[in-house]
């Protein structure tokens, strides 16, 4: 039983929907955690000024997460080992323990610095909160500084088992993660007060370093600490050329939620709240999704592009682009329709009252829109890479997070001084009467400068690789049509089952959002099943003879 266990975690996944569809099964594992995290914050504080804190807390270590971790990413350094252990095991060690060094001396140094910053940035970044706001956000804000070393560390380490494709690994990390932060909400929460909260996803974080370590020094990759004198500088250089720019593109990103977040501070208390939990709701398609595909196809596009097999590169984005859309497209349209039930059955607790879920289900449906160019930029983002090109994707990032900035910017002005667009907005999202409506226009000026990313994005790409936006119009059609037709009769169903179950009640109203999304799914299938769906069959036959009746690859098997 042991053996077969230890098997199932050293297996390596070659295959794109394989990988992709295991990736996708943790992510879900991950998210329903998540989801349990944020329904037992939701219950116990709901959206109040005290998580206002708390989420806010979490900008500056994240900052330095995506710009310092960033530099060990899997999408920067996976190519380059690659690169190494092809040539020798030796050639690989070595530079893992030169990146290693390097990096460990870089983050440790930053978090430091940061931790005797943190009472004077803290003032300067959150001018929304009051001044009795500033001690307990500059306390949770220096527990969090851990978060970074701890989770930038295990990119490191996920990077290694990601070229051994060890994706089951590289999954159970999110689980860790979010059993970490769960605790220091059930557990340290009563004990510490909200500096609990933090402690539980310092324990999250180390989790999901720990987890990564066991294999990597199995493969005798475990890197071995060098002074910074001896640091070997010609491969750093090598890494650096290529990540830096990439830190910047996830350091716009960041930037880009920091600005939202102190917009968010200016409005009605509870708005940071309601902002990160319709964010945390909307990104369980895209981790499920996006995320699983970019990852599953990352080293696969490393290894063609870096052997000059430009064919089978683009084959691989044709490829994992359709089945990107393919999903994201019913994902998104269902979110839309079934928001207020999937707010309620998730989040619809203890202090969460019922305008805090309408709101929350409004931010939800403008994030939703967008789940598909967020799922595409992943994978365009990551071919880029893979192709060691790093400056068109910052270039593009720059102008999408300014797009962010000044959209939400003046989408919040015209909404406070333009009395119809405000009607018009609170009217579509049925929010008419519920104070802080405008937290809205903080969603809605994200998914149109996310919108603006994905095309700029795709015209770039569509004209370096041609053929790459011809191969991908049937499955737009396809997947669009029977989307329409999925979201119209679970709307309907909404309607019908409105009328049978008592909705006032949590097994209600899930039942109803549950019976009217299999309603909408089966007519979907149905569509897309009449339109010989090709995706469809791929899906099939990826299920039934590579995943259900898969055999397990022997342990000691590495093929790159």
């Amino acid at each position: 039983m042991v053996k077969k266990i230890t098997d199932f975690f050293s297996k390596e996944i070659s295959g794109l929907h394989e990988a992709a569809y295991l990736l996708g099964f943790f992510a879900i594992l991950a998210d329903i955690l998540g989801l349990i995290r944020d329904r037992l914050l939701a219950s116990k504080f709901g959206a109040s000024h005290l998580l206002d804190i708390y989420y806010s807390a979490f900008r500056i270590p994240d900052f330095i997460f995506v710009t310092v971790g960033s530099l060990v990413a899997i999408s920067v350094l996976v190519p380059f080992i690659i690169e190494k252990v092809n040539v020798s095991n030796e050639e690989g060690k070595k530079f893992i323990d030169n990146v290693f060094s390097f990096f460990f001396l870089l983050i440790i140094s930053v978090s430091v610095l940061a931790f005797i910053l943190v009472p004077y940035l803290a003032p300067k970044v959150f001018e929304g909160f009051t001044a009795k706001d500033f001690p307990d956000l500059i306390l949770i804000t220096r527990i969090l500084l851990l978060s970074p070393i701890f989770l930038g560390l295990s990119n490191f380490f996920g990077s290694i088992t990601q070229v051994y494709k060890k994706f089951v690994i590289y999954s159970l990390s999110p689980l860790a993660y979010n059993l970490g932060v769960i605790l220091g909400i059930t557990v340290f929460y009563p004990l510490f007060g909200l500096k609990g909260l933090a402690f539980g996803v310092i324990i999250g974080a180390l989790a999901h370093l720990l987890i990564q370590i066991p294999f990597v020094m199995r493969r005798g990759m475990f890197p071995r600490f060098s002074a910074f004198w001896r640091i070997d500088f010609t491969s750093i250089r090598r890494v650096l050329l290529l990540s830096v720019p990439r830190t910047f593109t996830l350091a716009i990103a960041q930037i880009t939620t920091i600005f939202l977040m102190v917009m968010a501070t200016f409005m009605k208390d509870g708005s940071v709240a309601i902002f990160n939990f319709s964010n945390n709701l909307q990104s369980v398609p895209l981790s499920i999704i996006g995320v699983s595909y970019s990852i599953a196809a990352f080293p696969t596009l490393a290894k063609h592009f870096t052997s000059g097999n430009r064919g089978k590169f683009l084959d691989e984005i044709i490829t994992s682009c359709r089945h990107i859309i393919f999903w994201s497209i019913p994902v998104s349209v269902m979110f839309i329709v079934l928001r207020a039930q999937i707010v309620r059955t998730i989040l619809g607790a203890g202090q969460f009252n019922w305008d805090n879920t309408r709101l929350t289900a409004a931010c939800l449906a403008l994030f939703s829109v967008s789940v598909v160019a967020q799922s595409l930029i992943l994978l365009f983002v990551r071919g880029y890479y893979a192709a060691g090109n790093t400056k068109k994707p910052l270039l593009i990032g720059i102008a999408s997070g300014v797009l962010i900035i000044v959209f939400s910017y003046l989408l919040v002005k015209i909404f406070a001084l333009c009395p119809m667009f405000q009607y018009f907005i609170e009217a579509l999202f049925r929010v008419e009467g519920i104070a802080g409506t405008s937290v809205l226009m903080l969603s809605l000026g994200y998914t149109l400068g996310i919108f603006a990313n994905c095309i700029l994005l795709w015209i770039y790409f569509g004209r370096e690789f041609v053929g790459f936006t011809k191969a991908l119009r049937r499955t737009i059609f396809d997947s669009f049509c029977s989307s329409v037709i999925m979201g119209g009769v679970a709307y309907l169903g909404l309607n019908l089952f409105n009328n049978i179950l008592n909705i006032n009640t949590l097994i209600g109203i899930f039942m109803q959002g549950f019976l009217a999304g299999i309603v909408g799914l089966i007519a979907g299938l149905i569509i897309l099943k009449l339109l010989k769906n090709k995706e469809l069959d791929e899906i099939w036959n990826t299920l039934h003879s590579k995943i259900w009746k898969a055999k397990p690859l022997p342990a000691d098997i590495l093929e790159i």
